[in-house]
């Protein structure tokens, strides 16, 4: 039978000033080139919702992606076609629905933020060094190096309070966003029809 975790969103910044190193396209492409390291592919490969060159143009992960301004369809044609797809999402009037693979490094590896309920921001830590001064706070640093993050910014109708994470099967991390409801209740007493 196929297991269902659920994940603790966070609501508010534990980490402030994180994230204040940029992965520069030259910074990935030496890190990524450096051999065969396959948890390292696994995170940051073709069709990684974690790679930077997801959508086939170099983008910095902990950088906000406006993901649901786009049609899923056109911007993940490239990914389907080829096979490398991991990562889908849909919208529907009731909820925005995000699923992706997680870079084989375990659930338990993985945190779900919102930030001042303008971001969703899903990270990780895929190495670990016992006594690595560095990895205590992974974020501030090359991050890259330990840990992963893609940063999304939420619709203007997104109830991010009510935001649900799961991960599946320990490999697909499905995260849904209701939409807030566009009706509002009737004043009553206010005298007019």
């Amino acid at each position: 039978m196929a297991g269902s975790r659920q994940i603790e969103v966070l609501l508010e910044d534990r980490t402030p000033h994180k994230w204040i190193v940029p992965l520069a396209e030259d910074d990935f492409q030496a890190f990524f080139s450096r051999g065969n390291q396959s948890v390292i592919r696994k995170v940051f490969g073709e069709g990684s919702f974690f790679s930077p060159m997801l959508f086939g143009k170099f983008f910095d992960p902990s950088d906000a992606f406006p993901l649901w301004e786009f049609e899923a369809d056109l911007l993940l044609s490239v990914l389907r076609s080829s096979g490398h797809n991991q990562v889908d999402w849909i919208q529907n009037d009731r909820e925005y629905v995000l699923k992706a693979e997680l870079p084989g490094v375990g659930e338990d590896c993985v945190q779900v933020c919102v930030e001042k309920g303008k971001i969703l921001e899903i990270s990780g830590l895929y190495w670990k060094q016992q006594g690595d001064p560095k990895a205590r706070n992974w974020k501030s640093g090359h991050w890259w190096e330990h840990g992963f993050v893609r940063r999304i910014e939420l619709p203007d109708n997104a109830d991010w309070k009510k935001i649900e994470v799961t991960v599946k099967n320990d490999v697909i991390l499905e995260i849904k966003i209701p939409v807030k409801s566009s009706v509002s209740p009737t004043r009553q007493g206010d005298g007019s029809e």
